[in-house]
């Protein structure tokens, strides 16, 4: 169904401003946007689109995946590390394309492609890939893209890492993220924004499921994570860190990164740092249920053994102290298309349902600073999902989504049983 004047009719809307639920549901979405919400009159002219006994919401938001790997050839548990030395950026990238239609089929509409290092000769195919999607050449959510992670030879995103490879079997440059030292770190920062980045990645501790340093250890200096933190900021950029362990999210905090992934070994002053420097925090917590490990090497499974309990209790603590949390899976870890069920982790930690729902809509919004999405309401863009129930008294209803628009198109409308 092509964009143009459209009233949706359904029980229920999520008012995410208010935290309630309204009933009924009448949306008339024009040329794209939300015209207005509940108005006393509909056009007469509109396509109408009853959804019945169903919830109209925001389209979700995942702030922390990666679309061009995983997906048709590995559809769950851990990114095949031979996808590195296997796949051409062609191949590479038409495996995005499927992901991404998994993913706004699953009802999320705006996502971070929070990218591993992988060999590209350079290019910056999530860049591709979010321009080719809005450009209307096939479906798939808005990205905002990281082009190359920026990683420390030996760090946890050193593609070598995740496979123990021999020297030289997949050397990678500064281009593609590869970067160490300050000189090394500004020209990394600088290339992925040259080339259209819209969030810079770094890989700041350990991580769990690499053959790199333990979890816990801080990867780059002090120096090389403010010399990145100023490139990106100078330019109008956020920075997002991959941090697990305690002192490297106090490192990246005091030097300005926007966003903490992961975050699981945070001690209580450091949850209470977040809180103060408003650092926004994506805990991809559903990963220690989701995440299959049973063929990772028995190390990384320790790994994960040790730090996924930590993790959990972590997050309880961060959503009591108020940190700004943001939805985000590290798909295809969780795999691509069952990004709701980080949502489910959220209330399981202790958010309510309309907090989870708050996270992956109106605060993952702010996090990219995007002031056009994230509610329904008039002016904004008409992503608007639809699901059977109500969320707010049952969050796995998410997982069922059977209404998708973006941008005022209709991408999936299946009857509600």
């Amino acid at each position: 169904m092509s964009a143009g004047t459209t009233v949706l009719r359904a029980a229920r809307w999520v008012d995410i401003e208010a935290g309630i639920v309204r009933s009924p549901a009448v949306i008339v979405v024009r040329d794209g946007l939300i015209e207005s919400v509940n108005p006393p009159e509909t056009p007469a002219e509109a396509t109408v689109v009853d959804l019945g006994d169903s919830t109209l919401l925001p389209g979700l938001m995942d702030m922390e995946l990666n679309l061009l790997i995983g997906g048709p050839d590995n559809p769950t548990g851990l990114p095949n590390p031979m996808h590195g030395v296997q796949d051409d950026p062609v191949y590479r990238t038409l495996r995005g394309t499927v992901n991404a239609r998994e993913t706004l089929m699953a009802g999320f509409t705006t996502v971070r492609n929070l990218g591993l290092m992988v060999k590209t000769g350079g290019y910056l195919l999530d860049v591709d890939l979010g321009r080719a999607i809005e450009q209307g050449w096939f479906p798939g959510p808005r990205i905002v893209s990281a082009g190359h992670a920026i990683t420390p030879t030996g760090g946890h995103l050193d593609p070598t890492m995740f496979q123990k490879l021999a020297p030289h079997i997949m050397p990678m440059s500064v281009q593609e993220g590869m970067a160490d030292g300050v000189p090394a770190v500004q020209a990394a920062t600088r290339y992925q924004i040259k080339y259209g980045a819209g969030v810079i990645k770094i890989s700041a501790s350990g991580g769990v499921m690499s053959h790199s340093t333990a979890p816990g250890t801080q990867q780059y200096s002090d120096a090389e994570l403010a010399a990145i933190v100023d490139e990106a900021h100078r330019a109008g950029i956020k920075v997002a860190a991959h941090a697990h362990g305690d002192a490297g999210i106090r490192a990246c905090i005091r030097a300005g990164v926007d966003c903490i992934e992961h975050g699981s070994l945070a001690s209580d002053d450091t949850v209470q740092m977040m809180v103060d420097h408003g650092t926004f925090l994506v805990p991809t917590s559903y990963l220690s249920e989701g995440l299959d490990t049973s063929k990772a090497p028995p190390a990384l499974r320790r790994k994960a053994a040790e730090v996924f309990p930590k993790a959990r209790r972590m997050l309880g603590k961060a959503i009591e102290a108020g940190v700004r949390i943001a939805c985000g899976t590290d798909a295809p870890a969780v795999p691509h298309g069952q990004n709701a069920k980080e949502l489910w982790a959220l209330v399981d930690r202790g958010m309510t349902p309309m907090q989870a729902l708050r996270a992956a809509t109106v605060t993952s919004a702010e996090l990219i600073d995007a002031d056009d999405r994230g509610r329904l309401a008039p002016g904004l863009l008409a992503d608007i999902i639809a699901v059977p129930g109500d969320p707010s008294r049952d969050i796995n209803v998410l997982e069922q989504v059977r209404f998708v628009m973006k941008d005022g198109i209709v991408h999936k409308n299946e009857p509600v049983a």
